[in-house]
C-alpha cells in the first residue's frame, strides 16, 4: 500500500527533515508564561491544551477554521469511537488500559463512556489479535476466548499473573447475544475474544467535555480562523497568519490539524508520514423495539477477513458501522504554496461537507454495497434496512500507524501532533501528556523515536495489513437517498 503511495509523491519525500532521530531532540525553551497556540481542536488538540494547563502553563489558545466548535468535519465529531486495549504493540494496550480508567471517571469525563465490552474477531487468522490477545491477558484485562470448534491454542497463552490461560476462561455466542438477536454466518464462523474492558465513547461528546476541562483551565478557543501560513523569523516559527487577516504571535505553534495537516501546510513536505484517506462509515436507524434487542451488545471488530466493525445503537437508536480499509485519497494540486517545491504538489485532501457540503457526505457506492453485505452477514435482520446516514471520516495515516509527537528537528517553534493512523481517540484523556513530555524534554529516548517526524519507517507494523488504498472518484458517490436496500444491490465479497 505504502510504495503506491509514495510512488505519488514522488523522491522528495525523503526531505521533509533535515536531522535524524539519533541527534539531540530540538525542544522549545517555555516558562509557565509562554505563548502557546495551538491550531487544531479536535481530540489530540483540545488533549495538549488540557495538560499544558495541567502542567502550569497559564497562555494556551486554540484556534480552529470551524465557525462552530467542536468542528462539524473533525474526526473526533462523531456519535461514537471504539475504546480498547486490544493492540499488536504494548506500548498501546499499557497506554488505552490507562485511558480506559481516566473514561470511567464519571466526574471528569462525563457519561460519554459505555463499557459494552469489545468482541475481537481474527484469532488464529491475524497475527495482530494473538498478540493483542497476549498484551491483554498479560496487562490483566477481563478477557474471554469465544467459544469454537476451532480453537486457537490456549496452551501457549498466559494470563497476567503468569498462569497458563485456561480452557474454561471462554464465551459463547449465546451468551454474548440475547436470544432473539438472529446472527449471520460471520458470528459462526469467526474465532476471537472478549475484552470486556473496553467499548465505546460519545466522541464528540468526550471532545466537548474535554473543551470544557480546558476552558475551566483558563484556555481559549477562537473558531473560524483558518490559517494560511506559519510566521517565521529565520527558520523558526513565531506565529501563525490567518486568511482573514488574522495574525497570531507565539513561543510554541503546536499543529493538530489531523487529516489536513498535510495539504494546509505543503511547505513541511508530509507526504506519506501525515496521509489523508477517507473511511466509509455509514448508519441505520433501529426501532425501538429494535434497539432494545440490540442495546447491550458488544462492540464488533473484525480484524480477520473482512475488517467490519460495529457499535450498538446509541441513545438515539443509530447503529454505525464500518471497515477497516486503505480508504479513499482525494489529491489536489496546492496552487498557493509558501515555498517553490510544494507548488504543484498533489496533496491528498479531506472532502467534508465544509467543502462540499451535503455532497461532502456521501461515500463510494462500492463501498456502501460491501458495508451493506457485511452488516447482513452479521445481523440478517439488520442488513436490508435503509442507510440512515454515510460520511466519509478523514484519517491521518502514518505508514507504520505511530502517531507523529514531534518538535521541527528544525524548527524548535513548531511541534506536531498528527497521523492519528485511525486509532487516536481513545486516547483522548491521556495523550497530551505525551505531548507536553515531548515539549519539554521528558519524553523517553524510546518512545521519542517511536512518534519521531523522521522517523525510519518499519513498514511491517500496521493493522490494516494489505490494505489498498484508492483514488475517490466523485461520480461514484452516493448517499442514502441514492442506495437501495433490497438484497440486489449486495455485492459478492471480494
Amino acid at each position: 500500500m505504502w510504495n503506491l503511495v509514495q510512488s505519488w509523491f514522488g523522491s522528495k519525500e525523503s526531505t521533509t527533515t533535515g536531522k535524524g532521530t539519533n541527534e539531540v531532540p530540538s525542544t522549545p525553551k517555555l516558562v509557565p508564561t509562554s505563548k502557546i497556540l495551538i491550531v487544531g481542536s479536535g481530540c489530540f488538540g483540545v488533549s495538549t491544551a488540557l495538560h499544558l494547563l495541567k502542567r502550569g502553563y497559564k497562555d494556551v489558545t486554540i484556534i480552529d477554521r470551524a465557525p462552530t466548535l467542536p468542528a462539524i468535519d473533525a474526526a473526533s465529531t462523531d456519535i461514537n469511537k471504539i475504546i480498547r486495549s486490544s493492540y499488536e504493540d504494548k506500548f498501546y494496550t499499557d497506554l488505552a488500559r490507562e485511558a480506559i480508567e481516566c473514561w470511567k471517571d464519571r466526574k471528569t469525563w462525563g457519561e460519554n463512556y459505555r463499557e459494552s465490552g469489545v468482541l475481537v474477531f481474527g484469532t488464529g487468522v491475524s497475527q495482530y489479535v494473538d498478540s493483542a490477545f497476549q498484551n491483554d491477558l498479560e496487562s490483566g484485562a477481563r478477557v474471554k476466548k469465544l467459544k469454537n470448534p476451532r480453537p486457537l491454542g490456549e496452551s501457549r497463552l498466559t494470563s497476567g499473573n503468569g498462569h497458563a490461560y485456561q480452557p474454561h476462561d471462554t464465551i459463547t455466542l449465546e451468551e454474548l447475544f440475547h436470544s432473539e438477536i438472529p446472527l449471520g454466518a460471520c458470528a459462526s464462523e469467526s474465532d476471537g475474544f472478549l475484552n470486556a474492558d473496553g467499548g465505546w465513547a460519545d466522541a464528540e461528546g468526550g471532545v466537548a467535555r474535554a473543551m470544557e476541562l480546558v476552558q475551566e483551565l483558563g484556555g481559549k478557543f477562537v473558531p473560524g480562523k483558518e490559517v494560511s501560513k506559519l510566521k517565521k523569523s529565520g527558520s523558526i516559527t513565531k506565529g501563525v497568519s490567518c486568511k482573514d487577516g488574522t495574525e497570531y504571535s507565539a513561543d510554541l505553534v503546536i499543529l493538530a490539524t489531523g487529516s489536513w495537516t498535510a495539504s494546509a501546510f505543503p511547505e513541511l513536505n508530509l507526504g506519506f508520514r501525515c496521509f489523508a484517506t477517507g473511511q466509509s462509515v455509514a448508519t441505520v436507524k433501529l426501532t425501538p423495539e429494535e434497539a432494545e434487542r440490540y442495546r447491550n451488545i458488544p462492540v464488533l471488530l473484525d480484524f480477520g477477513l473482512s475488517g467490519f466493525y460495529c457499535f450498538p445503537p446509541n441513545k438515539d437508536n443509530l447503529m454505525k458501522f464500518s471497515r477497516h480499509f486503505g480508504g479513499v485519497a482525494n489529491f489536489k494540486a496546492i496552487i498557493d504554496a509558501p515555498n517553490i517545491d510544494a507548488k504543484g504538489s498533489n496533496i491528498s485532501t479531506p472532502r467534508t461537507y465544509m467543502s462540499d457540503g451535503e455532497d461532502g457526505l456521501k461515500i463510494p457506492k462500492s463501498e456502501a454495497l460491501i458495508l451493506r453485505e457485511r452488516l447482513q452477514e452479521w445481523f440478517p435482520e439488520l442488513g436490508k434496512k435503509e442507510f440512515y446516514s454515510t460520511r466519509l471520516c478523514w484519517y491521518t495515516d502514518s505508514p507504520d500507524s505511530d502517531w507523529i509527537i514531534d518538535v521541527h528537528p528544525d524548527d524548535s517553534g513548531l511541534a506536531l501532533i498528527t497521523s492519528g493512523s485511525g486509532h487516536g481517540y481513545k486516547f483522548l484523556p491521556v495523550i497530551g501528556r505525551l505531548v507536553v513530555d515531548r515539549i519539554e524534554g521528558r519524553m523517553s529516548p524510546e518512545i521519542r523515536r517511536k512518534f519521531a517526524i523522521n522517523r525510519s519507517i518499519d513498514e511491517t507494523r500496521t493493522y490494516r495489513d494489505g490494505a489498498i488504498i484508492t483514488v475517490l472518484n466523485t461520480e461514484e458517490l452516493c448517499g442514502p437517498l441514492e442506495l437501495k436496500s433490497s438484497s440486489e444491490d449486495v455485492v459478492p465479497r471480494p
